[in-house]
């Protein structure tokens, strides 16, 4: 009996044990679960490619957010699918800037919810660059959300232009910027018009090449440096064309000293008709009217890859050609290997050939440069902490430098490097000189740009070959303009021989 006793009170004691046990048991796999899972949650920024600056508790405070019902409001007017993390918190930014202001957030929901009626401006407070940094990434802010209620596609503040009624246009460069996105319209690309190519190739001599094709090209190029006040020199020369910068849409000059001064006053050359029997009716003719009716007119037309770019170390080149087929890309130092068509890094490719100069160089090219096509222009803008070198052409011309003078743009400057609308035009004046001129028109289509080291008259290094890391830009629409022209005029005038 005592032990039946001793027995029934073990087997309870084991049973309260076991109960106990598997109590404990649960509570610690429920912990090691939560703390699993807690830590998955502090790392979750970083695991989505967000920055973990704010640490745990900028991760803990997102656990209780939430977005708020003016937020929600106005992310209903969002155009497009795409960045809808940036969106947000472009939104909710400009939220907590304009609940400062009175009546500012209903104003934003009327011009948003009724974009055919007037609206008053909305403003938020310039910054000292006049960007807007949102999720690590700057902007401009009027870029911003216009991209977000009107444009997904806007590449650029050169795509936008301030209604006449705006108060404070971001380009009045005020102490507040307007960001009503209805008060903005988007330039639209210019349509243009189509060379007219003589049948005829039977030119007048010493009508070869037009003024500016003329200039001997120095053994130097000359040195320019560009920033937000315009173009400075440190070097005035007889032989350097540097002159008050003209009007953006002025091609010529009316400085007497410039050497396009008179390239819009050149006359066109008469042209010869090759049927003798019409000789005499022709010389009757207007030459006006042997343009209007003696001509095949050659259109322009986009290419699916607005540009190539080819990166050069010295005189090599190193790494495939990249095509640009987005109107936006960055060329960086950078080494994401995978293949965007927006961004070019050349951090990623090998040289066996590669010196600790240029090694060195690489290391400070950094974010490099964004090259952006937009309305027929394309514009550079240095995003690296040390400048770049740009020689142009086609920008040279428009201010009136040497054609081989090279361009310094410093940190966070942006410059217009190339029109297709002053293209346009010297490509009309061109056709009426010869084969010869449109030909040399081909150096215009080619852009050389270098990282971090310049080359020309104020430099050690006298060519673009010379410098440790550098790249070529050819525009393929203006190139593939000039080959249907030249393939419509035919062969040069000029004889070629073996000996000549």
């Amino acid at each position: 009996m005592l032990m039946q006793l001793v027995t029934k009170f073990l087997l309870i004691r084991i049973d309260r044990r076991f109960d106990v046990y598997f109590n404990l048991t649960c509570i610690i796999m429920d912990y090691q679960y939560f703390l699993t899972h807690f830590n998955n949650f502090l790392t979750m920024d970083i695991d989505e490619g967000e920055s973990s600056s704010g640490g745990p508790i900028s991760s803990l405070n997102s656990l209780f957010s939430f977005t708020s019902p003016a937020v929600k409001k106005l992310l209903g007017w969002k155009q497009g699918d795409e960045e809808e993390k940036w969106a947000e918190k472009a939104v909710d930014s400009l939220v907590k800037k304009l609940k400062k202001r009175k009546g500012a957030i209903e104003e934003l929901e009327r011009a948003l919810s009724c974009p055919g009626t007037p609206s008053k401006c909305v403003t938020i407070p310039r910054s000292l660059d006049g960007r807007l940094q949102v999720s690590h990434r700057k902007g401009l802010p009027h870029v911003i959300y216009c991209r977000v209620w009107r444009w997904p596609d806007l590449q650029s503040h050169h795509e936008l232009k301030p209604l006449e009624h705006c108060q404070f246009p971001f380009s009045a460069k005020q102490k507040e910027v307007c960001i009503n996105p209805y008060h903005y319209k988007r330039v639209e690309s210019p349509v243009l018009p189509p060379v007219l190519v003589p049948r005829h190739n039977d030119f007048v001599p010493g009508h070869s090449l037009l003024p500016f094709q003329q200039l001997v090209e120095p053994n130097m190029p000359h040195n320019v440096r560009y920033s937000q006040n315009g173009f400075s020199t440190n070097q005035m020369s007889p032989s350097s064309p540097l002159s008050n910068v003209p009007s953006p849409g002025s091609v010529t000059s009316n400085n007497p000293q410039s050497p396009y001064a008179n390239l819009a006053e050149t006359p066109p050359p008469a042209y010869s008709p090759t049927d003798e029997n019409n000789t005499n009716a022709n010389n009757n003719q207007n030459p006006e009217s042997i343009l209007t009716t003696d001509v095949q007119p050659v259109a322009y037309q986009e290419q699916p890859f607005w540009a190539s770019i080819a990166y050069y170390e010295l005189n090599s080149r190193v790494g495939e050609v990249f095509h640009c087929h987005s109107t936006s890309v960055i060329v960086d130092g950078f080494t994401n290997p995978s293949n965007n068509s927006d961004r070019f890094c050349l951090g990623q490719l090998s040289n066996v050939n590669r010196n600790s100069t240029i090694e060195n160089t690489r290391r400070h090219i950094g974010k490099g440069v964004h090259l952006y096509y937009v309305n027929g222009e394309v514009y550079a803008e240095c995003l690296s902490d040390s400048a770049i070198f740009v020689q142009s052409r086609n920008c040279n011309h428009h201010h009136n430098f040497h054609p081989s003078t090279v361009c310094k743009i410093p940190a966070g400057c942006s410059l217009r490097i190339f029109n297709n609308a002053e293209f346009a035009q010297l490509l009309s004046q061109c056709v009426n000189h010869g084969f010869e001129a449109v030909y040399e028109l081909t150096k215009m289509c080619t852009i050389r740009m270098s990282f971090v080291k310049g080359w020309g008259a104020e430099y050690h290094r006298q060519d673009v070959t010379s410098t440790p890391c550098w790249i070529e830009i050819h525009l393929h629409g203006p190139l593939q303009w000039l080959d249907k022209v030249l393939t419509q005029m035919g062969a040069p005038h000029n004889a070629i021989s073996s000996v000549s």
